[in-house]
């Protein structure tokens, strides 16, 4: 972890490599910053470092107006070094505490809430209540700037109970109320659908990113045209849509929606984060992949490298099953098919102009499925239909933790360590997962001459890539011996 002379050289440099990663309490002002905040410097005897805005807001500093901490890049979930409280920061940022119940959160997470308390406090800085309050505060600052959204809408939006709570909790925060904190938007709402931005590090490959995605869209769920990623989606039966677009000017991506409840935005901004991986600390990762003389050379020609995440875990564990030992573009094909079937057509006629007509089925109409007759492999279906009635039956979880996870899905037949891994990776956004047994892995360190290596020996090498396996593995998915992963 950074030493305080570090987050005082990053301070006075405004190094933006550090946005995000610390906050500047001023005790002169009461106030704290970015890193970055183009104010003047105040004095190093006035200022105290703080690892999250959640600790500077629960040491009493409210957040500066200027530089504006809730458009700071975020921080990953899995960032601290506790696996407890990576799982909690993501169950946070899913709402878990949205009634302000930390023993329920406790209890999912099988700790006590006195030891959850104190692991929050240690690697955070701040209560798991303090984290899931800065979180919803920092989204509604940031629709407020960004939208025309009526401020009653933004107030069910980030999860207060009441707009006089709302209006309260911001002129306690910032001394101003919401309604004088608004500015013009940068992107209004037209219609239904609205838009908020999402900062990054850059660099971020949006390009390779979009890619993927494209080789791998669902057809009649997922679509990629014009440098935009469009879905359908589906939230407490609501149909919606939910597009994503680059500003590599701004350094953001743009999350539109349409079709939703706006109680449901917060839950939609945190998806399209860990899914177009927005937060990825991509100095980090740089620093521990470089020293690695076939990763550094993958790394100049991919500085922006990013794990694409998922909307739905199910989803993506179902195409990973699709893709055992057959080519990206036939489980394509197969994942369409299943849609055509057994999706729920959608009601959202505009989204059909780009080819997105059903949400994907649910685990319960799959586990009832008969899958055949569609050119998919015997056991293949019956290996979906299990994972189907195991979600189901919750035999697994999604929220579980990794080796819990990685267990449940093995333990089913048809399910090897490479799906459970490829899911990990992408569904958990498990920075360290690595299916060590991928032909596309191996292959890329084939040398003439030689003999591919073997998954035990690929899995010792991968060691030293630890804790961006994942990022490692996109890497040499990309490389010149491979046309993809």
């Amino acid at each position: 972890m950074p030493t305080n002379a570090v987050y005082e050289r990053a301070r006075l440099s405004r190094d933006p490599r550090f946005d995000g990663r610390f906050f500047v309490g001023v005790r002169t002002t009461g106030i704290y910053c970015r890193p970055v905040c183009p104010a003047n410097p105040p004095k190093s005897e006035n200022v105290s470092f703080y690892p999250t805005a959640a600790a500077a807001s629960e040491a009493g500093f409210r957040p500066c107006l200027r530089c504006r901490p809730e458009c700071a890049p975020g921080t990953p979930a899995w960032a601290g070094t506790s696996t407890t409280v990576r799982r909690g920061l993501k169950l946070i940022a899913s709402g878990a505490l949205d009634d302000g119940n930390i023993e329920q959160l406790a209890e999912r997470l099988g700790v006590t809430s006195r030891h959850l308390r104190r692991l929050f406090s240690r690697h955070l800085g701040a209560s798991p209540l303090s984290v899931a309050h800065t979180q919803r505060l920092h989204f509604a600052k940031r629709l407020i700037d960004q939208t025309q959204l009526p401020l009653a809408d933004i107030a069910v939006a980030a999860g207060y109970g009441s707009v006089r709570r709302f209006n309260d909790t911001f002129k306690k925060t910032y001394g101003r109320s919401p309604r004088e904190l608004r500015k013009r938007s940068d992107r209004a709402v037209t219609g239904s659908s609205l838009s908020v931005r999402l900062p990054y590090r850059p660099p971020y490959d949006w390009d390779a990113l979009l890619d993927f995605f494209a080789g791998r869209a669902i057809p009649g769920v997922e679509s990629v045209s014009d440098g935009v990623y469009r879905r359908s989606v589906s939230i407490d039966g609501r149909h919606g849509v939910l597009e994503v677009a680059n500003d590599a000017a701004a350094d953001s991506i743009v999350v539109s929606v349409s079709g939703v409840e706006t109680a449901s935005l917060f839950q939609v901004v945190q998806t399209a984060r860990e899914m177009f991986d927005v937060d990825a600390p991509i100095a980090d990762i740089h620093a521990t992949l470089r020293k690695d003389p076939v990763l550094k050379s993958a790394l100049k020609r991919r500085p922006g490298i990013r794990v694409p995440g998922t909307w739905d875990p199910f989803e993506l564990s179902v195409r990973a099953i699709l893709g055992q030992q057959v080519s990206v573009k036939a489980a394509t094909t197969l994942s369409g098919r299943i849609v055509d079937r057994y999706g729920e057509p959608l009601d959202l006629e505009s989204a059909a102009a780009y080819g997105i007509t059903h949400l994907f089925p649910t685990p319960k109409r799959l586990g009832r499925a008969r899958l055949n007759k569609m050119g998919l492999v015997g056991a293949r279906a019956e290996t979906i239909s299990r994972l189907a009635r195991a979600v189901s039956r919750r035999d697994i979880d999604f929220d579980d933790d990794a080796d819990t996870f990685v267990e449940a899905m093995t333990a089913l037949r048809g399910i090897g360590d490479w799906t459970a891994q490829y899911v990990l990776m992408r569904a958990h956004k498990n920075p360290d997962a690595f299916p060590a047994s991928d032909l596309g892995l191996l292959r890329a360190f084939d040398r003439p001459g030689t003999k591919r290596l073997t998954p035990r020996r690929l899995t010792e090498l991968s060691e030293r890539w630890r804790p961006w396996r994942a990022y490692a593995a996109l890497l040499l998915w990309s490389s010149p011996e491979n046309s993809g992963g």
